[in-house]
């Protein structure tokens, strides 16, 4: 199993055109020409993406003492235009999120519609990632439990929905490595029930991703993809330490791999792919200003980028607006977002022939005059 883009001259082409070229195609507005692009999204977590009404409705069904006003609520648990624009901030959206997950039914709801809701999006193929730790704290359930949970309902939406979904296993920073080694293990004995990956998240400001190295050089030894965020809130050695667990390491956000050189050409060579999340870089400060966004230099340096929405459900964004705002910031064009989204495919947690596959479909509909 491998995650680094091919070579083809024709996709480096594509993914490095910028402002100035001509688009094919009818005369649509951009969010309907977006809207209707085949969407691959590999970092997206599902902690961040349920519905408001879902939340409203699990607050009321329990009881929790949480807002019952679907307005309190929404300050709560999504970002508002006047939230300072801080780790911090963006963080506490996910505290009463956390609280949700309180039995069987509920985990497998969220799940079911985290993906209904990526396929509404036109996304074909899916990266969900979830951290079991989160999802089993709020009642204590086992670990096992959660991941059978997670894997059913992800399996039920994905054949309901006609969507391809890879499940990510997450394990955050300031876990301790035997938790992490629990998440790992479960995630190996169910790579046969659609988990592909596991993800190193968490405060890479605190906390360094070298404890938990060996663990996810087992995991990809055992055939799992590993994703590491890092260069978010901490700067391009953040960057450096994660190539150092596994020469095809796929590197979450990202961003600040740009402000050392040296770090960018060891990417470059090694073809790192970099799922960079426009809009959740604004909001917890990663990243200033819309058109400073780096994702535009990252791509002239040559990196593998791809772009995806982080939570969309806390952010109240869909992957066609990370799309829109890379366009209208950052001057990327049409031509640019659809080499992109072959990167993505090529980038894929799936064996050769499934990515070959998914990149033949997409070629297809992008090419083939369809779109």
């Amino acid at each position: 199993m491998g995650c680094s883009p091919t070579n083809s001259k024709d996709q480096v082409r594509v993914g490095r055109t910028r402002k100035g070229s001509r688009d094919k195609g009818p005369a649509k507005d951009l969010a309907t020409r977006l809207s209707e692009f085949p969407k691959v999204e590999l970092h997206r977590h599902l902690e961040g993406s349920l519905r408001l009404a879902t939340i409203h409705d699990i607050v009321l069904r329990e009881s929790l003492d949480l807002p019952h006003e679907a307005d309190k609520l929404r300050r709560l648990v999504q970002v508002q235009p006047g939230d300072p624009k801080t780790p911090q901030s963006f963080l506490a959206k996910f505290e009463p999120l956390r609280r949700l997950f309180r039995s069987p039914e509920i985990v497998e709801r969220l799940t079911h519609e985290a993906i209904a809701d990526a396929s509404a999006e036109n996304i074909v193929y899916l990266e969900l990632l979830f951290t079991p730790a989160a999802l089993s704290q709020e009642r204590g359930f086992n670990l096992d439990e959660v991941f059978e949970w997670v894997t059913a309902a992800a399996a039920s939406a994905a054949a309901q929905y006609s969507i391809e979904v890879g499940l990510i296993a997450s394990i955050n920073r300031h876990e301790s490595v035997a938790q992490g080694e629990a998440v790992a293990q479960a995630a190996v004995e169910r790579m046969d029930r659609g988990v592909v990956g596991l993800s190193l998240a968490g405060d890479e400001v605190k906390f360094a991703s070298s404890p938990f190295r060996d663990l996810l050089v087992g995991g990809r030894q055992a055939g799992l993809g590993v994703t590491i965020h890092a260069g978010e809130w901490d700067g391009a050695e953040s960057v450096r330490s994660a190539l150092d667990v596994s020469p095809d390491v796929r590197i979450g956000h990202g961003v600040r791999v740009i402000e050392d050189q040296d770090v960018v050409r060891m990417a470059v060579e090694r073809r790192t792919v970099f799922e960079v999340c426009p809009t959740s870089n604004l909001q917890s400060g990663a990243v200033s200003e819309p058109g400073g966004h780096p994702l535009a230099r990252m791509l002239e340096a040559g990196l593998q980028v791809t772009i995806n929405t982080d939570d969309p459900g806390v952010s109240q964004i869909s992957l066609a607006d990370e799309y829109a705002l890379a366009i209208k910031h950052l001057g990327l064009s049409l031509e640019t977002i659809k080499g992109m989204i072959l990167a993505s495919a090529q980038a894929a947690f799936q064996p050769v022939q499934a990515r070959k596959a998914l990149e033949a479909r997409l070629k297809s509909e992008f090419f083939g005059g369809r779109i």
